[in-house]
């Protein structure tokens, strides 16, 4: 039986699209049953409809503090009985509550080599430390902004005189390898997290994840 998969967005929804298209293989081992985004205007709940998934979107400005809104995210999620959350681009800090109520099945994507640039602005961050390597990690949500196990990291070059959006199309190109890859790990119950650690086929991820440079 297929797992459920929750997709949390608040833009575009591309990293969202590459999980739909890996669904579609009739071998993969989970299904997108709804999309849920903080921005009534992302593009990505237009994505999911012209997919089939139920897009629900579910504004903060209606909420008057943070855990007024994530009480209500649960519930929301929680009625698609969903086996997998996956953070797509969910521009958010999660609560306390919220993380500890998902906690080893919340899967986010970080567009640096974590634990190097947690928060924003990573692709200029990495330009103006003169970083001649970068790149994007999927790790398990803890309550420490982006601070989880990671999974697994895809490295993409940094070029002189490389520009924001020069990193950042080839970032993406890796996020879209790497997360639909992640979330089918999860779903076979290869990958789990176990204390501070992700744990891929029993065996403990160091610190960067899974090291596919073999």
């Amino acid at each position: 039986m297929s797992s459920r998969i929750v997709v949390l967005i608040s833009g575009g929804g591309t990293n969202l699209q590459a999980i739909i298209d890996a669904c579609t293989n009739k071998n993969y081992p989970a299904e997108v049953v709804a999309v849920i985004s903080n921005k009534v205007d992302a593009y990505g709940l237009t994505r999911a409809k012209d997919a089939g998934i139920e897009a629900v979107a579910l504004s903060h400005q209606n909420f008057e503090n943070r855990e007024d809104y994530d009480q209500a995210l649960i519930q929301k999620i929680d009625s698609f009985t969903a086996d997998i959350i996956v953070l797509a681009g969910f521009m958010r800090i999660l609560t306390p509550g919220f993380v500890q109520h998902y906690q080893g099945k919340l899967l986010n994507i970080h567009p640096s080599l974590l634990p190097k640039y947690q928060g924003l602005n990573t692709h200029q961050r990495a330009i103006d430390a003169g970083d001649t390597e970068h790149g994007v990690s999927v790790h398990f949500v803890t309550e420490e902004l982006d601070g989880g196990p990671v999974i697994l990291q895809a490295k993409v070059p940094v070029f002189e005189g490389d520009n924001v959006d020069d990193l950042a199309a080839r970032v993406h190109e890796q996020e879209h390898r790497i997360y639909p890859l992640v979330v089918k790990w999860f779903a076979q119950k290869r990958l789990t997290m176990q204390g501070d650690n992700a744990v891929l086929d029993h065996n403990i991820l160091p610190a960067s994840g899974y090291a596919n440079d073999e």
